[in-house]
């Protein structure tokens, strides 16, 4: 896994070896941040179930002043801090170390908003729309902000966020990867 484009171009980053994880792949990586690259200069953005880091860290790359990495694992945290320090972004990578519910509560008391929130969960949890819920209900979102969830299974989380003032306004699709692009109403 490398940063795929930005001052930090061709970096490659440590990943998680032997736990139950699903790094997001070049080939999702690429469109994606060519689809939000114009949002990206001088945003927050937030890196929700971070694994690595590598989204987060890839937003910075191409111009994100401030990602917050956020994970509970204990595992995923040490190679997000060791990706932080090969980057050279500690001044810009703020590493989270909390249940998601507790950190999208933290961010809301400390008045935090985010302009794109990336949501790569566990596939089979239902913790995108929970996340979602939160980060609607608390307004995490800044006026513009986007939130995009990764997930195989677009009618799973379609049918759950109905009564969430949302709107799903993109999707793409790669190999089993669909990404869902969100607004708040």
């Amino acid at each position: 896994m490398r940063i795929i484009a930005g001052r930090m171009k061709g970096t490659k980053l440590f990943t998680l070896d032997g736990i139950n994880t699903r790094p997001t792949l070049d080939r999702v990586k690429e469109p994606l941040f060519s689809i939000i690259n114009f949002n990206l200069e001088d945003s927050v953005v937030l890196d929700l179930f971070s694994g690595s880091g590598a989204l987060g860290l890839e937003a910075i790359s191409r111009g994100a002043k401030t990602a917050y990495l956020c994970d509970n694992s204990y595992e995923a945290v040490r190679i997000i801090k060791q990706n932080v320090e090969k980057t050279k972004t500690a001044d810009e990578a703020i590493v989270v170390f909390e249940k998601f519910e507790k950190a999208l509560n933290e961010f809301s008391l400390k008045n935090i908003k985010f302009d794109i929130i990336f949501l790569d969960p566990p596939y089979k949890t239902d913790y995108a729309e929970i996340a979602t819920k939160i980060i609607i209900e608390k307004k995490l979102l800044k006026d513009n902000g986007i939130i995009i969830i990764e997930t195989d299974s677009k009618e799973k989380i379609v049918e759950k966020i109905q009564n969430i003032d949302v709107t799903m306004y993109d999707e793409r699709k790669y190999g089993r990867v669909i990404l869902l692009f969100l607004r708040k109403e």
